[in-house]
């Protein structure tokens, strides 16, 4: 491939002229890995294409959304169809009835409320269940990234930590007085936090299966717990399917554990690539907010007919035969970086949550490890050697593979990568695994 990114490099430049940081969310920047970040042009397949014409094989999928892959025909077709009807109303739409009546029949929510993005539902959810218990606390998990909702952004994981940012500027501590952050996957804490301010305490909420600090699995029957915890003291459990929901499973990770939430949150795949998100839950939850109750939240564009039109059709297209391909697909890369890393002595631990999987440069191991989880919670997720990531990332870059520019984040795969795309990341792998080798711990 070329390595030409005067383009990027340009654009780059006009961006930061007028944009904080020249990207429009954080970890697009590349602080975290150097160099230039790369402007894309198109995608199609597997495959995303900048504009300097360099073309990549895709493992970020924008961040999950891309399922299928990109500018999947019949999703294309549905929307353009969509489009040519106009772009908004303001008005309810028949997609918005049809892709609630889709989520509602893959989890156990009963009802649903679209938003425009995954901030937008965690926010909203946290509002229903303090207005619902009457309470004001929230316990969240250190490493867990639940948006940029002030309440949650205490050591939140996903861009906070991958550009080492110490705290919450910006937040005022009166709004992060009722935020409990507790160690991941410690049920102890949990039970110590209930034990102190069970009373007050509103709402639980985690992600399914954290991805924002790598992927770190719930060990132990965690999410269990903490709705059996919650149900026996009066509060919420909040499960955010933002990344996992219809990713893992057609039924997100609530498909793999059957842990059934009292609210649950969701995004990426559902919008199909457009800005689409919701929240869901109890029926009776549900009915706390307006119009039937006085919990407010609202939003313009919220059910937009091309976002939903986008998420349902894409729903409709991850069929089972889909899930099975995404995790063959994803199970066979774990393997080839797996071989590679192995090959040139790099210790590294790779863990996954269904397809969603991330490799983590550890400092040392007796064995590298594939499929067993070392790392529980965001201390371990923190312990990585960052520059052997970083030399990684470019090296896989040069070599025309495109991974998350942080070392905290999932590697996400697409229904549309074949066995040509496989072997290019196998060759690509082999110079990746040795420029990590090069950097010292």
């Amino acid at each position: 491939m070329s390595d030409h990114t005067e383009l990027s490099a340009s654009l780059f430049a006009r961006a930061s002229a007028v944009t904080p940081g020249g990207v429009n969310s954080p970890v697009r920047a590349f602080r975290a890995v150097g160099g230039t970040p790369r402007f894309m042009a198109s995608g199609d397949g597997c495959h995303i294409t900048d504009v300097d014409g360099n073309t990549y094989l895709d493992l970020v999928c924008s961040w999950g959304p891309m399922l299928l892959g990109h500018a999947h025909p019949e999703v294309t077709a549905a929307v353009q169809a969509a489009v040519s009807r106009g772009t908004s109303y303001g008005t309810p739409t028949q997609a918005e009835v049809e892709l609630g009546e889709e989520i509602v029949a893959r989890t156990p929510v009963e009802k649903v409320r679209l938003v425009s993005s995954g901030t937008e539902a965690t926010m909203s959810a946290l509002r229903l269940a303090r207005g619902a218990t009457g309470r004001a606390k929230i316990v969240k998990f250190a490493g867990c990234y639940h948006g940029h909702v002030d309440a949650l952004l205490a050591q939140a994981g996903s861009g906070v930590i991958t550009l080492g940012i110490p705290g919450t500027p910006g937040v005022t501590e009166a709004t992060t007085a009722d935020t409990i952050v507790l160690p991941y996957n410690d049920q102890a804490a949990v039970t110590e936090a209930f034990a102190q301010y069970g009373d007050q305490i509103a709402a639980v909420i985690t992600e399914a299966s954290p991805g924002n600090m790598g992927v770190v699995p719930p060990v132990d029957n965690f999410n269990a717990f903490l709705a059996r915890t919650c149900k026996e003291n009066g509060a919420l459990f909040i499960s955010d399917e933002v990344m996992t929901g219809f990713r893992i499973t057609r039924s997100g990770w609530y498909g793999v554990d059957g842990v059934k939430p009292d609210l649950m949150t969701f995004g990426k795949v559902m919008g199909g690539g457009f800005p689409a998100a919701a929240f869901g839950g109890r029926a009776d939850l549900m009915s706390h907010l307006a119009p039937e109750g006085s919990v407010y939240q609202a939003g313009t564009l919220s059910g937009n007919p091309i976002a939903t039109t986008a998420g349902l059709t894409t729903l409709r297209l991850a069929t089972d035969e889909v899930y099975a391909r995404l995790d063959q697909t994803s199970a066979t890369i774990q393997r080839l970086v797996a071989t590679a890393l192995e090959k040139e002595g790099v210790p590294y631990v790779i863990q996954a949550a269904g397809n969603l999987f991330s490799v983590f440069f550890v400092e040392s191991s007796e064995a590298p490890v594939t499929g067993a989880q070392q790392i529980r919670d965001f201390a371990g997720a923190s312990a990585q050697v960052l520059p052997r990531f970083a030399a990684f990332f470019h090296a896989m870059l040069d070599a025309g593979v495109y991974l998350p520019p942080s070392a905290f984040e999932a590697w996400f795969v697409s229904a549309a990568i074949d066995d040509d795309a496989l072997a290019k990341l196998e060759t690509a792998l082999a110079t990746a695994a040795r420029a990590a080798a090069a950097v010292e711990n």
